[in-house]
């Protein structure tokens, strides 16, 4: 897709449909929707006095417009953005989404859109186009039927009165962090048997040589002289090896060193059947999806390498599958972490913070102060949370704060959950240091409570996205599946630390 940028006026812009955001309860009685009106021959007003649409968030209206109505265009798509004080940056990301799969549908090839956001000219273009670039992701990857073939092939983007090298500069900051994030979502959409963390493990190594990061790949011979008993425990029952991803973004001219390091853990189980604790098989095959935190960390740094912060960037990815076999770790069973503490496993399905254990601290001795963790981790949190927040742990109220302001800027929640000391004793094991699970209660926090065991000494927070990183309908913006939640949080943190 072609994407261009432009201050206006929207009249002159020569496209096939022009999308307008329209503020609930909006009226075409002055303004922009005045001038749509006339241009419309009064069918803008009518549609909206008679209230077949009001401007609710995501509601539409589709006008057909007669070519001596004073614009280029023929075709006029009114996009609801809700109530005008509630409307920012991140909504206009959704706004793009949904007028690019919209017009797609209706096999409109050029278009342009109208945000009508006033602010930051640079970070409005780059929503405009990470929303549309998002929003015209599909799932349909192995479909030979039914696939959609629709396209759209330019996108214009006008910001009335805005300097053009700020929209330029946005539209290609957008282009990166869009690609970025469906980058992921394509990983997360991939079957297990055509990604194994072997396979993740090449992804990564094509991200490295394309945008220059350096990468190391721990294979299982290191990861045991490295005595990385409880990422290696959960492999046990795969014929895959393991594998502990490494990608280092190191900037050419950083800022005054401070001795700060940040690093990006993600858990990369590229198949979870539960292991010897089998999951029930209804809805298993979603569980590819659980490497959707270290396609996370994948899909960060690959846009991070491009954005050139002035910070350095860790990224690390613990990979494994996790299946029954004669090999298989078993419940009951003592493993040891690369700490040298020793963890009874309770129940083989709470394998992600097993291989995120020794990833931290992997992370640690490579040099991080600062990490955050991502997984689906837990399906207590959707209980807790559903669909809407991720949830957020941590030691260190600072980087917590950050991580929710940088996700309220991108249009992604977090909500933090407390992790009082008293949930580590839910932990406490009879014959180890520690277990696995601790039981029916709080299990989104017990589950942080474990990993901090291995987090003390660096500034740590961990994300549980198991309930927002996929999407069970789709969205006017954007399609069923994988979401990409937090990439465009994660580089939103690095970008402002940058800024410092």
């Amino acid at each position: 897709m072609n994407v261009e940028c432009t201050p206006g006026p929207y009249q002159e812009v020569d496209t096939q449909a022009l999308a307008v955001a329209v503020f609930k309860d909006e009226k075409a009685d002055g303004g922009l929707l005045k001038d749509l009106d006339t241009a419309s021959e009064g069918v803008v007003k009518s549609v909206i006095d008679s209230e077949e649409f009001k401007g609710k968030e995501g509601e539409t209206a589709y006008l057909h417009l007669r070519p001596a109505g004073g614009l280029k265009v023929q075709r006029l798509l009114l996009i609801g953005v809700g109530e005008k004080a509630e409307y920012h940056v991140a909504r206009v990301s959704e706004f793009a989404g949904t007028a690019a799969r919209f017009l797609r549908g209706k096999n409109v090839k050029s278009i342009a859109v109208v945000p009508r956001l006033e602010g930051d000219a640079e970070l409005i273009a780059a929503s405009v186009v990470e929303g549309a670039i998002i929003g015209l992701f599909e799932i349909d990857k192995y479909r030979t039927s039914d696939k959609e073939q629709k396209v759209i092939d330019r996108l214009v983007i006008v910001v009335d009165g805005a300097d053009k090298d700020a929209l330029t500069r946005g539209v290609k900051r957008g282009q990166i962090v869009g690609e970025s994030v469906n980058f992921t979502r394509d990983m997360a959409n991939e079957p297990g048997a055509y990604l194994t963390p072997t396979n993740m493990a090449e992804r990564a190594q094509e991200i490295a040589s394309e945008f220059n990061l350096s990468i190391d790949v721990l294979d299982e011979a290191r990861m045991q002289k490295e005595g990385m008993g409880s990422l290696l425990s959960v492999s046990r029952g795969s014929d895959e090896p393991a594998k502990l991803i490494i990608l280092k973004y190191t900037p050419a001219k950083p800022t005054k060193d401070n001795g700060q390091l940040l690093a990006l853990v993600g858990k990369g189980i590229t198949f979870d059947s539960g292991g010897i604790s089998l999951k029930p098989g209804e809805n298993m095959e979603l569980m590819k999806y659980d490497m959707t935190g270290g396609a996370t960390v994948l899909g960060a740094m690959r846009a991070i390498a491009q954005l050139k912060p002035s910070i350095p960037v860790l990224g690390v990815a613990p990979c494994s599958e996790n299946l029954p076999s004669g090999k298989a770790t078993k419940p009951g069973d003592v493993v040891r972490a690369m700490t040298g503490k020793t963890i009874e496993v309770i129940n083989t399905d709470a394998e992600g913070r097993l291989i995120l254990a020794d990833a931290i601290a992997y992370a640690k001795k490579l040099g991080a102060t600062r990490i955050i963790d991502m997984a689906t981790l837990t399906g207590a949190v959707s209980i807790a949370l559903g669909d809407v927040n991720a949830a957020v742990l941590g030691t260190d109220q600072e980087l917590i704060n950050e991580i929710i302001a940088a996700g309220k800027e991108v249009g992604e929640k977090f909500w933090q959950l407390p992790l009082d000391k008293e949930y580590s004793k839910q932990i406490k094991s009879d014959i180890a240091d520690i277990k696995n699970v601790g039981g029916r209660k709080a299990g989104t926090i017990t589950a942080a409570a474990f990993l901090k065991e291995f987090a003390d000494g660096v500034a740590w927070a961990h994300l549980d996205i198991a309930g927002t990183a996929w999407g069970d309908e789709a969205k006017p913006y954007r399609s069923k599946g994988p979401t990409g939640i937090a990439v465009r949080t994660l580089i939103n943190i690095v970008n402002r630390a940058s800024r410092e």
